[in-house]
């Protein structure tokens, strides 16, 4: 039980710092400590940095930092989004997510090191 509540409390953490945490901490924690099976760390991942994201939200809130036009405008699509990835994600093999979500990583890690 604490190394699932201190996996949180890190992710957690990495959240209010980065706003990352779900698909950066847990899901490979889930998958490679916890053992979890793919579909299932994802989809708890994104249970567990719901709460997360709220309270981060309203800190970033509190001080400013939201704009909110853009910030609702996005947050629709999302969950447009959010919906179709999830009825995607029950027709994509295992290895194929793995695959893309390892691309997704190189691709934002690339990002990162040369556009800043």
């Amino acid at each position: 039980m604490f190394k699932k509540v201190l996996v949180g409390f890190i992710a957690g953490i990495i959240c209010g710092l980065f706003t990352a945490g779900g698909g950066l901490i847990l899901v490979p924690v889930f998958l490679y400590v916890l053992k979890m099976e793919p579909k299932q760390a994802r989809a708890t991942s994104l249970f567990c940095i719901l709460p997360m994201v709220i309270v981060t939200a309203i800190f970033y809130g509190t001080h400013n930092f939201i704009n909110w036009k853009t910030g609702i405008l996005c947050a629709i699509g999302g969950i447009i989004g959010g919906a179709v990835g999830a009825k995607i994600l029950n027709k994509i093999h295992d290895k194929y997510l793995k695959a893309i979500f390892i691309f997704f990583l190189i691709y934002a890690g690339a990002n990162m090191i040369f556009k800043t």
